[in-house]
């Protein structure tokens, strides 16, 4: 049987652990473009973050051996679905070294109808440095972030940051929020 302060010291780990997944995201005031980037997705093709300017993006840095990521990714699709003919759109980067082998099994297990590609250590040092996953970006109309959910974040956070982009019209929504100033993580 646990003594009262094995019994204390668990329950706080256990409480400290869980409040570290579920942090709040990083909001940007003095929003910066979103590093721009050229990857291949499953069929070869060439996918730059500057085709979807003109839309609010969701940019995931994931990998297939992220458990957390299987707890978004469902969510991801859900909102792809809903809202791409709304001026959204999720885009996905894997950060698994094994590549397609490993990613486009994963892709057709978990029914991802959002546009994955392969990440390298270049687009994670322009995005400052990752320090876990997932790590996901919400991007708005004008090609800047927004804010940034290190780790696992609330489906509701996403929801939110993502409707209040969608109302935001281009090329106005570089300063509405009102927040401390901004810096990519590792920065």
């Amino acid at each position: 049987m646990m003594r009262l302060p094995a019994l204390l010291a668990a329950s706080l780990l256990i409480t400290g652990f869980l409040a570290g997944c579920a942090k709040k995201p990083v909001v940007a005031t003095n929003r910066k473009a979103a590093p721009d980037f050229t990857l291949k997705d499953s069929d070869g093709k060439n996918v730059r973050l500057s085709d979807y300017r003109g839309k609010v993006v969701l940019l995931d840095f994931w990998a297939t051996w992220c458990g957390p990521c299987r707890i978004e990714i469902p969510w991801f699709t859900d909102l792809e679905q809903r809202k791409k003919d709304k001026g959204f759109a999720v885009l996905g980067v894997s950060m698994d070294d094994d590549g397609w082998k490993v990613v486009k099994p994963f892709v057709a297990e978990m029914k991802m109808n959002y546009r994955v590609v392969l990440g390298n250590d270049d687009i994670a040092k322009n995005y400052g440095g990752l320090d876990a996953l997932p790590t996901t970006f919400l991007i708005d109309r004008d090609g800047k972030i927004a804010s940034v959910h290190v780790g696992l974040a609330s489906r509701k956070d996403f929801e939110n940051g993502i409707d209040e982009l969608l109302q935001a019209p281009v090329n106005s929504v570089s300063n509405h929020i009102s927040l401390p100033a901004f810096a990519l993580p590792g920065h």
